[in-house]
């Protein structure tokens, strides 16, 4: 990899990054203080630039913040999810306050996404309160609430591929298949035997999805046959935060080609410190952002352009 870029946010941890889906660069960041344990959150726009990466407007929240999501309808509104329970809709526009706030979930929101699938534009939360509620794109209210997973969920995920369904990770070592409109979970998989922290859909099959897990394996399902793995791909020292399709918080960035026996791409070491949120930017090829705790309690974004691009490549 080269041609990194990084900007540093002092006294923020970082959670997620996220592209995106109107301008190809552009990135959000969801940010806490004190490793969201204590403290306030940040949320931040920046761009990358020939020169650097700028700042384009940052807001505080009361409490930590730890996931963040694009609208796909709107380039300017963007949904995060909050330690106090709450969903903020903000918007680039407007510098001083989001749009709208609301707080079902009794505890932290862990996860938010925004749907993908042409003709539908909702909202996926989940939450430390063991469930995922769906929203409309206003947050005016939750549509649904789906309860099943018996510990905290730490990731939602839209199919990008099939209406009105997403994935679910949790602590309690499953990956859940859900049906918003039948409100039902259509599939739960023991994925892991720890927790699972992170999830994602591959963007070329639909029956494709990659979990993370605190027992620093990735694994790889056919969600047409779940008795085994397509494949189990070990390499991380520390617990996975978060997988993409397209961390070793020993500070390391792994590129896997899920199909191939000996699966490890490349390594990325420059870090010193947890990498906890990645993303694929789909307007610029090859191009990886992420975002990492550095010393002094320091968020770093950083872009990098890959030398691989592969169809079947998983980031972690």
């Amino acid at each position: 990899l080269t041609m990194v870029k990084v900007f540093r946010s002092p006294a923020r941890h970082g959670y997620a990054v996220e592209v995106s889906p109107f301008i190809p660069n552009r990135v959000a960041c969801a940010a806490s203080q004190y490793y969201g344990i204590a403290g306030c959150g940040t949320l931040l726009v920046v761009d990358e630039t020939e020169a650097g990466v700028a700042l384009v407007r940052s807001w505080e929240w009361g409490d930590g913040l730890f996931d963040v999501a694009w609208s796909e309808a709107n380039e300017h509104v963007l949904v995060a999810g909050g330690g106090d329970g709450s969903l903020q809709l903000w918007d680039t526009a407007n510098q001083s306050a989001p749009l709208r706030v609301v707080k079902e979930h009794t505890q932290e929101v862990y996860a938010v996404d925004w749907s993908q699938t042409r003709g539908e534009n909702l909202i996926v939360s989940g939450s430390w309160d063991h469930t995922a509620k769906v929203w409309d794109p206003t947050l005016s209210r939750s549509l649904t609430t789906l309860r099943g997973h018996e510990g905290v969920v730490y990731s939602t995920i839209w199919s990008p591929h099939i209406p009105g369904c997403f994935a679910s990770a949790s602590g309690d070592g499953t990956l859940r298949v859900w049906d918003v409109k039948g409100a039902a979970c259509r599939l739960a998989v023991p994925a892991h035997k720890a927790e699972i922290l992170s999830c994602d859909w591959c963007k070329y099959d639909q029956n494709i999805v990659a979990t993370g897990s605190v027992d620093c394996t990735v694994c790889v399902w056919d969600l047409r046959n779940v008795r085994q793995p397509v494949n189990q791909m070990s390499g991380h020292t520390y617990a996975i935060r978060r997988v993409k399709v397209r961390k070793d918080p020993h500070f390391k960035l792994l590129f896997w080609d899920y199909s191939r026996n000996q699966p490890l791409l490349d390594t990325v070491e420059h870090h010193s410190e947890f990498v906890c949120g990645l993303d694929f930017n789909l307007h610029i090829p090859n191009q990886v952002t992420h975002k990492h705790t550095c010393p002094g309690d320091t968020v770093c974004i950083a872009f990098h352009a890959a030398t691989h691009f592969i169809r079947n490549i998983l980031l972690t």
